[in-house]
């Protein structure tokens, strides 16, 4: 499980170093792809395919799964961490997150978040009401 916060940067050839206690779990290759509010989704190998396999039990008749199929997989890519621990982002992605220097890295469960510093401080910044957040939550039996 993915847990914590951590703030590195990319190097000038786009790698970005993968956080120790986060590369254990991600692996030696992982799958990078496009996440939701602006972020990257990290997963480990493993944790990928079972996602692979949920998507694709998803109705190809249904509009929105196909859109979200689309651009999930468009984006993915494989991302091998080299001996130093550090991965080389494409720059599709680096676009798509708006990162060009200072990145945080999230745990989430079963995935790594990876934001541009600004759009996480931008994030937490929109003044989430935590009470009515957890009251929300609480409707789905959390």
């Amino acid at each position: 499980m993915f847990i914590g916060e951590y703030s590195h940067s990319l190097d000038n050839k786009n790698r970005m170093i993968i956080p120790a206690k986060l590369r254990e779990e991600l692996g030696g290759k992982f799958i990078i792809t496009k996440g939701l509010d602006g972020c990257l989704y990290a997963y480990p190998i493993e944790e990928w395919k079972i996602l692979e396999e949920k998507l694709k039990s998803l109705p190809l008749t249904n509009k929105d799964a196909r859109a979200f199929v689309r651009f999930f997989f468009s984006g993915a890519s494989e991302i091998e961490v080299d001996k130093q621990g550090r991965g080389l982002i494409p720059q599709n992605l680096l676009e798509y997150a708006g990162i060009s220097k200072e990145i945080i890295s999230i745990g989430v469960l079963t995935k790594v978040e990876i934001w541009s510093k600004e759009k996480w401080e931008d994030y937490n910044d929109d003044n989430i009401d935590y009470n009515e957040l957890a009251e929300k939550m609480s409707e789905l039996g959390i």
